[in-house]
């Protein structure tokens, strides 16, 4: 080149323009290959975590299942429990008025409760005493009663008084 002005300088195959573009294209491309690998980082967590939250909520519903369960359990419970405060206060309150129905003049010593029948045991002054104080009320109550009685050394007599209650009698009534 003896014919230039200039000193001849190498020609590269890659010229500064083309490793500037080379470079932003690179930035742009590693970016765009970044923000794919964050979302598809992300996608796979909000997964694991949508698989959490649906294992949890199944066990949740079979925690409900079960709570319904026991509270359905425990509603029967307390119906029978009311029905057994029931009874027994109706009971009490039937223990009391026979209590009460039971004249001074006459002893009880011994009283079987059952659900048909009622049989007491006792002392009475004489059979008109009974009869009159304490059978004739009983009659009112029972369907059938009977009464036994057994002379002591002091004049007065034992007793056993036995009293039911027809069942087919007392549906009916």
């Amino acid at each position: 080149m003896r014919n230039s002005f200039i000193r001849p300088r190498k020609k590269s195959l890659i010229s500064p323009e083309f490793k500037l573009l080379f470079f932003f294209f690179s930035i742009t491309l590693g970016m765009l290959v970044s923000s794919y690998g964050f979302l598809k980082v992300k996608a796979v967590m909000y997964e694991t975590t949508r698989a959490e939250l649906i294992s949890k909520s199944e066990i949740l519903k079979t925690d409900i299942i079960n709570m319904n369960e026991e509270i359905a359990f425990i509603k029967i419970e307390k119906q029978h429990a009311e029905g057994v405060y029931t009874s027994n206060t109706v009971l009490k309150e039937s223990i009391h008025n026979l209590f009460d129905l039971v004249p001074q003049k006459i002893t009880l010593s011994k009283a079987d409760l059952k659900e048909d029948e009622l049989i007491l045991y006792g002392i009475t002054p004489n059979k008109e005493v009974y009869e009159f104080l304490l059978l004739a009320p009983l009659r009112s109550i029972f369907h059938r009663s009977y009464t036994s009685y057994y002379a002591m050394e002091n004049g007065w007599y034992s007793f056993v008084s036995k009293n039911y209650l027809d069942r087919e009698l007392a549906v009916v009534e």
